[in-house]
């Protein structure tokens, strides 16, 4: 790298005398004119300028260590430290105790990430100058120890798998290391693991702009292409990686898995066309242990495990696997919508209608969608209300005299008379289920209420019309006409000690 950096800019600037000219003093005066103008630049900001001035000085004096010490330092306020890095070590070589190039090389090191490099060099510089007053000056050996800590700190988090904790650790190392790759790539990987998958991609992408060829970049973006159910892209990038590097172990690893988890998806898939309901339940099933990480499939293994359970009749699995799918993807619309039809067959009304307002949201032009929720509405408001037939015991079905028998057997069951020496809690339940069952006739006897009821219509406390007359005058009413039946009470009876609010005065 030392060469690359030290030929890059120097066809472009061409020495105004030729080297044949020149004897060896005169080429030294000319570079170090050449020099003392770049320093001037330098001093200026005009670093770009200043580059090319070092590099006239180190094309007429190649030998010369401080001359590359100097473009180090001007490579390094260009932000280009690998070059700076190469320089710094040029230097060294030429002359191996100036203690101003390897302080150099530590910074650029360090800033690299490159943490054993940068101690190594520490190292030997502190042989021939123990007492080095630019180490102490940078407190360099102090970001050493920092980025030492939390790189310890990253691996210890990683091998937990705290991937939250191993992003912290990373960007502390990044607090020192910013222009390396080694520690942006692992947080990029946690990234991808933690499903911020947007985020993991950028930091490959920005290392890719650099190194087209960076095989752990590579393998992060088939990782979040993997994580988000796009799997043959996934293959084709896990595949570069291992042309790139035939011995990158999490690439080999998660190219396998993949492969597996998409064979046993479409398996189940195969089983489930064929209706092959177990079968498929079984794969999906097998599925969802590959891997945990890849939560964008997961979430669909959760969905194809409900849609089987449903056909098998297990509708409160089925629940339980669409909330699945939901926890890894709370937008999820297919679940949402699934859930909400199970809750819909199992009467948990609020809670499909709260599924589907969600889904409303999510989706504002589907009309099914708006359809299904009207529905949902319109159960949960019938669920509220009291069961008429359900009070008369008899089906929706019931014809005008099955109401009508249902009434006269249901009011002579729980006629007060006929509890008259149960407990006072008794014979107020029983009073209340009496007035319940005149309510239950005075809508269902009514062709025109029964009808608004059983469409779901809200009635007025008054609309049943048995507001207007009293659970016992209507049994009263009935029992004249005969038709309680011989084994009835006498009417008398059931007035006799009955209170005045429960009379009913016939118009004369």
């Amino acid at each position: 790298m030392a060469s690359s950096g030290a030929t890059d800019l120097s066809p472009d600037s061409p020495l105004d005398l030729s080297m044949s000219t020149l004897n060896c003093e005169n080429i030294k005066e000319l570079a170090e004119s050449k020099k003392e103008l770049a320093n001037k630049l330098y001093a200026q900001k005009q670093y770009k300028k200043a580059l090319a001035g070092y590099n006239e000085a180190i094309g007429l004096c190649p030998e010369e260590s401080r001359y590359y010490s100097n473009r180090t330092a001007c490579y390094m306020m260009l932000g280009q430290y690998r070059y700076a890095l190469a320089d710094a070590k040029k230097s060294m070589e030429l002359e191996p105790e100036f203690s101003k190039a390897y302080v150099r090389a530590i910074k650029c090191s360090l800033i690299l990430g490159d943490v054993v490099e940068a101690e190594t060099i520490l190292n030997k510089l502190l042989q021939f100058d123990p007492n080095n007053e630019q180490i102490k000056k940078e407190n360099i050996l102090a970001d050493i120890q920092w980025i030492q800590k939390y790189s310890e700190d990253g691996e210890n988090a990683y091998n937990a798998k705290d991937f939250r904790k191993v992003v912290y650790c990373m960007d502390r190392c990044c607090d020192i290391s910013t222009s390396g790759t080694r520690f942006k790539l692992i947080k990029a990987e946690c990234l991808a693991l933690l499903g911020r998958y947007q985020e993991a991609q950028d930091f490959a992408n920005d290392v890719l702009h650099v190194d087209k060829q960076n095989a752990d970049a590579i393998y992060i973006r088939g990782m979040c292409l993997y994580f988000q159910d796009d799997i043959d892209r996934a293959f084709t990038h896990f595949q570069q990686v291992l042309r790139l590097a035939p011995d990158h172990t999490k690439a080999l690893e998660i190219y396998k898995r993949a492969k597996c988890l998409k064979k046993k998806k479409e398996d189940g898939n195969a089983a489930f066309k064929k209706e092959q309901y177990q079968e498929a339940y079984d794969l999906y099933n097998e599925a969802l242990t590959i891997d945990p990480h890849n939560i964008m499939t997961n979430a669909k293994l959760h969905f194809n495990k409900a849609t089987v359970a449903a056909k098998l009749g297990k509708l409160k699995e089925s629940l339980e696997e669409c909330t699945e799918a939901l926890k890894l993807n709370e937008n999820y619309l297919k679940a949402l919508l699934k859930r909400a039809s199970i809750y819909m067959d199992l009467e948990e009304y609020e809670e499909s209608v709260r599924d589907l307002e969600k889904a409303c949201k999510m989706d504002k032009n589907n009309r099914e969608t708006k359809r299904l929720l009207a529905k949902a509405k319109l159960l949960l408001r019938k669920s509220k209300r009291k069961d008429y037939y359900k009070i008369l015991g008899i089906d929706k079905n019931a014809s005008t005299e099955d109401i009508k028998k249902a009434y006269r057997k249901r009011a002579l069951d729980h006629h007060p008379d006929r509890h008259a020496n149960a407990s006072e809690g008794e014979k107020k339940e029983q009073e209340k289920k009496f007035k319940e069952v005149g309510e239950a006739y005075g809508i269902l006897s009514d062709p025109k209420k029964r009808s608004r009821y059983d469409r779901g219509h809200d009635l007025d406390d008054n609309e049943s019309g048995f507001q207007d007359m009293d659970s016992n005058a209507m049994f009263h009413f009935f029992s004249q006409d005969g038709g309680f039946g011989s084994n009835a009470f006498t009417a008398g009876s059931f007035m006799d000690g009955f209170p005045n609010a429960f009379h009913f005065h016939f118009p004369g």
